[in-house]
């Protein structure tokens, strides 16, 4: 298994509660190839009451994630979040979403983890895990991902889509 275009998914929230998913295309050298948006969500009091506590999943996969995949015109081999809620996703279509999580994070930490190894982040570790429909895959998903992951932190592109997510959004209150 080789990772030759990776997809980082994640989402910025922005001062005023309302949502933005994000989604950048990159080589295997974390170099972005494409980078979307979506435009800002908030949710309405209705729809709060409605959804309850399903509202935040149905958001990041209905909203953001499906979207997004189905947006960019970039083939990927794999997609990574930030997120373990955008697990959902993955039976919806046929990409592969994988969470990545460091160490220092107080991330939901599932019996289906594996860590990487070769993990290039200043001493800390990350893991991955999956939805359960496709845990199997994570082994072979954590050996490919350990040959990047000896070279790049793969974790430090969620900072860059936060960052640029954060430029799209402030752009456009200018407007």
């Amino acid at each position: 298994m080789d990772f030759q275009k990776l997809a980082f998914l994640g989402t910025y929230e922005t001062d005023d509660a309302k949502i933005m998913g994000v989604i950048m295309v990159t080589d295997s050298d974390t170099k972005p190839i494409e980078f979307r948006v979506t435009s800002p969500i908030k949710p309405t009091n209705f729809q709060k009451i409605l959804y309850g506590n399903v509202l935040a999943e149905h958001i990041l996969v209905e909203l953001i994630a499906m979207p997004l995949l189905k947006a960019i015109s970039n083939e990927v081999d794999l997609v990574l979040v930030d997120n373990p809620a955008f697990l959902g996703a993955n039976s919806k279509q046929d990409l592969r979403l994988i969470n990545i999580f460091s160490d220092e994070t107080n991330a939901d930490i599932s019996d289906n983890k594996v860590k990487l190894e070769s993990f290039n982040s200043n001493g800390h570790s990350a893991f991955v895990s999956t939805s359960p429909d496709i845990c199997e895959e994570l082994k072979p998903i954590s050996s490919a991902l350990n040959k990047i992951s000896a070279v790049r932190n793969l974790m430090e592109p969620f900072s860059r889509l936060k960052l640029a997510s954060e430029q799209v959004y402030l752009k456009k209150t200018k407007e």
